[in-house]
């Protein structure tokens, strides 16, 4: 995808009756489905099935099978509750019958109230003085500029210079930003930012060792992905996706992040656990 408009067309759902939507790929050269995709789409089928008033707060999500990148998604939406305040949705997405994702997400209408607000682990570096990021992961592997600039041109994503350990856990910072302006509509800057957020947040997990994010030895998935929106930010400004990994063990990896604004305003975090499996030769 070149333009963000290509990302927008995708999160354009089909309508195939009884709270079915159906979901389109890019052209791509990847063998499996990309999972922010997945979960973007998910999002955009349980917003068709929710009230205008109620915006997401609080989703989760989970990836049993790799999606064919050939064959059209089903997104299936279960209204399982309506409340005065709250509204839950389970979705399920599926490819010639079989679950490949599922994802339960919780809206509610906004309130004021209690406010504080974590700031992100140190002043970051501006996006101007920072590196794309296709050109980082170049100098790793060349395959991985390529795929960048092939498959996630509608993102803008630049990476921060800065220690990659801290307290023991692995850390890393990148801007990133719609390469073209969004509509005003909260709901579809979180499908943005819900799809950008899965572009690197597992290769953190590996940033402390020799096989690293890249590494032809290592076997990577995601597992599952949560994601909570606190504050209303725009994903065609920059967000600072402030993210460590404090953990990894048992062929997992652990990690989880902050989006915020340019003005240090968090909108969301987000966690997520993948496979980080060493192959053998």
């Amino acid at each position: 995808m070149q333009h963000i408009d290509e990302l927008l067309e995708l999160l354009r759902l089909d309508d195939a009756g009884d709270h079915v939507f159906t979901g389109r790929h890019p052209e791509t050269m990847m063998q499996r489905t990309f999972g922010g995709q997945v979960m973007a789409q998910a999002l955009a089928a349980a917003y068709r099935t929710v009230a205008d008033d109620r915006i997401c707060h609080s989703l989760k999500g989970y990836f049993l099978r790799g999606g064919a990148t050939d064959t059209s998604i089903e997104y299936h939406v279960g209204r399982t509750r309506d409340g005065g305040t709250f509204s839950t949705r389970n979705i399920r997405a599926l490819q010639h019958g079989r679950e490949i994702f599922q994802m339960a997400a919780s809206f509610k209408t906004p309130e004021s109230g209690l406010e504080h607000a974590e700031l992100p682990m140190q002043t970051p570096i501006p996006p101007g003085d920072c590196p794309d990021l296709a050109a980082v992961l170049g100098e790793r592997s060349q395959r991985a500029a390529q795929l960048w600039e092939k498959e996630w041109a509608a993102i803008d994503a630049r990476f921060v210079p800065t220690a990659p350990q801290v307290n023991g856990g692995a850390r890393m910072q990148v801007w990133i930003r719609s390469h073209g302006d969004l509509p005003d509509d909260p709901r579809i800057h979180q499908m943005v930012l819900a799809y950008a957020s899965d572009l690197t947040l597992l290769g953190v997990t590996t940033l402390l060792h020799p096989d690293a994010f890249g590494s032809p030895r290592l076997q990577m998935a995601t597992i599952d992905h949560s994601m909570w929106f606190h504050r209303a930010i725009r994903a065609d400004d920059w967000v600072l996706y402030d993210q460590s990994s404090p953990n990894a063990s048992n062929g997992l990896g652990f990690a989880r992040g902050r989006l915020y604004n340019e003005a240090g305003v968090v909108g969301a975090s987000t966690t997520q656990e993948g496979l980080i499996r060493l192959t053998q030769g």
